[in-house]
């Protein structure tokens, strides 16, 4: 087992879980977001707010296909599912989970979207973005995780529960 990568929408928790369930299985915690505001020395709303969403979109790419890490849990920005060369790079080196929830809850958790440094397409609504992601998700992911009322203890279980079955983890 290389690297178990996270990705789902903003706000399922692909951070916390994965920083739980890298102690836990005692590998590196990588969060790409932060790999972003590191290399371009920028936060992440204002990289969107400079470059636009699709000069985001090419940098998130860019970072995410080049990635070197062995034995690490990966937790990727939500957008990371447009980028088919960071795609194809992280499906090379770890193991794909999609961390999915119902989109009534995610709109719960997800009080400011823009503070979060979330890529809305202009005129795109929160829906719009949940439609048009959650069928990239499941085309990259190896399995998925539906966290319909489990807590993030409950989500790193189910992950590891899928890995053991799946990978004799």
């Amino acid at each position: 087992m290389k690297n178990i990568v996270l990705i789902g929408m903003p706000g399922v928790g692909k951070s916390t879980a994965g920083v739980i369930l890298a102690k836990v299985i005692g590998y590196e915690f990588l969060d790409t977001d932060l790999l972003i505001q590191r290399e371009e020395q920028s936060l992440l709303a204002e990289i969107i707010k400079e470059k636009g969403t699709e000069g985001f979109i090419e940098i998130e790419n860019r970072v995410n296909a080049n990635i070197k890490a062995d034995k690490s849990v990966i937790a990727t920005g939500g957008s990371v599912v447009y980028g088919k060369e960071a795609m194809n790079h992280l499906k090379e080196i770890g193991v794909i989970v999609y961390l999915k929830l119902p989109y009534q809850r995610l709109e719960e958790r997800l009080s400011n979207i823009k503070g979060r440094g979330v890529v809305l397409r202009k005129g795109q609504t929160l829906p719009d973005l949940y439609e048009e992601r959650s069928v990239l998700y499941e085309k990259y992911a190896d399995f998925t995780i539906d966290e319909t009322d489990l807590n993030v203890e409950e989500t790193v279980e189910k992950i590891l529960q899928q890995l053991k079955i799946r990978y004799e983890f």
